[in-house]
């Protein structure tokens, strides 16, 4: 595991350039570790290490790490796609959904939550690119479902997140962060009323976090950079 907490610590500290680069404040930046297909003995060693918040993809893996107390010290974000059917199993277990990807995801999480009595936090996911391949709302779609999240009782609205296209070379991905800060500002004037504070820009991956920070991210979802390469899933060897 020494090797897990260098990497932490480089990764730390890429952040703190990156921020520093770009004329921000390193502690704007939040360092979500992605803990697809890692187990739970690596992700209690990593919250040993320093890092503060956990970011799972699958609604099993997330079942099964808190079953086994895994992400305790941590705060707990789901970051992958996440189906209706799987609502249950997420809200109100998770500090944050980065993935609200449609209107009927964002209903769906809504009455979860009105059973559950809580208000859970989201952000909406935007296609950037239109790509087929992937969930979330086209650019001229989020101000309609910003403002339908922000008059919901039982949704906070904190910002945006987006999965840009695969990059085929360094920095190629700097427009469309760029657009997704243009976008979360324009978002921010037009609901300014919001109940909750608004302001969360989850954007950047292990490739291109750097960027991401350039452009405004206020969470980077690191997994790769941490952990090395991801094991097979079960079944896949």
């Amino acid at each position: 595991m020494a090797a897990l907490a260098e990497n932490i610590a480089k990764v730390k500290a890429n952040i703190a350039a990156a921020a520093r680069a770009a004329g921000r404040d390193p502690s704007e930046i939040t360092l979500v570790a992605a803990t697809k297909t890692q187990t739970g003995d690596t992700i209690r060693a990593a919250i040993a290490a320093g890092i503060t918040v956990c970011g799972e993809n699958r609604v099993q893996e997330l079942t099964a790490h808190l079953a086994e107390g895994a992400y305790a010290g941590a705060a707990l974000h789901f970051i992958g796609h996440l189906q209706t059917n799987k609502v249950k199993y997420v809200v109100g277990k998770v500090d944050l959904i980065h993935s609200a990807s449609s209107e009927k995801l964002l209903r769906a999480i809504d009455r979860q939550a009105d059973k559950l009595g809580i208000v859970q936090d989201i952000l909406l996911e935007v296609n950037l690119a239109g790509e087929e391949s992937k969930s979330g709302f086209l650019p001229q779609e989020v101000p309609q479902m910003a403002a339908l999240a922000a008059n919901m009782t039982h949704v906070n609205l904190r910002g945006l997140m987006c999965i840009p296209p695969r990059a085929q070379y360094l920095g190629a991905n700097f427009r469309f962060f760029e657009n997704l800060h243009h976008l979360a500002v324009d978002i921010r004037s037009q609901i300014s009323d919001n109940k909750t504070e608004y302001g969360t820009l989850s954007m950047g991956m292990s490739d291109d976090y750097p960027d991401a920070i350039k452009a405004g991210a206020t969470h980077i979802r690191v997994g790769t950079a941490l952990f090395g390469p991801r094991p097979p899933l079960p079944g896949t060897e």
